[in-house]
């Protein structure tokens, strides 16, 4: 390589050149017999797949038949707010949602809200429950 090869190529690098994209190639056209080849193999694997779903509709629908046990917090807990050491609570909450519903018929909107009573007696109910749950859970 010479002196005018090196220079001629350190020109074109550092010069501007446009680009122009070439247009694609047709792709070359398959035969049918590869092409029939071809949907066959797609339908067995579509139906492989089909024989898979099928299977784990039926392992979902027996789980869906075992029963799930029953939740017995939610009864342990109501049980709880009718006891006297949640009383004060339940009455505040009692009382609340009374003036609440009687804003709502009276403005349509309520001014305020039961929340931190709902909490207090959930907590209340929450406490209570919690020993005789985990008694029997164990």
């Amino acid at each position: 390589m010479g002196w005018y090869d090196y220079l001629s190529d350190l020109g074109a690098a550092l010069t501007i050149q446009s680009v122009a994209a070439e247009q694609a190639a047709d792709p070359p056209a398959e035969d049918e017999s590869s092409s029939e080849g071809d949907e066959k193999d797609d339908s067995e694997e579509a139906e492989s797949g089909d024989g898979e779903d099928a299977a784990e509709e039926e392992e979902e629908e027996e789980e869906e038949e075992e029963e799930e046990p029953e939740d017995i917090k939610d009864k342990l807990e109501e049980e709880c707010m009718k006891t006297p050491a949640c009383a004060p609570a339940k009455h505040h909450y009692d009382e609340c949602a009374e003036r609440v519903q009687g804003q709502i018929d009276e403005n349509g909107k309520a001014d305020e809200d039961c929340v931190e009573e709902f909490f207090h007696l959930m907590h209340c109910a929450t406490q209570c429950a919690a020993p005789k749950l985990f008694r029997q859970l164990r």
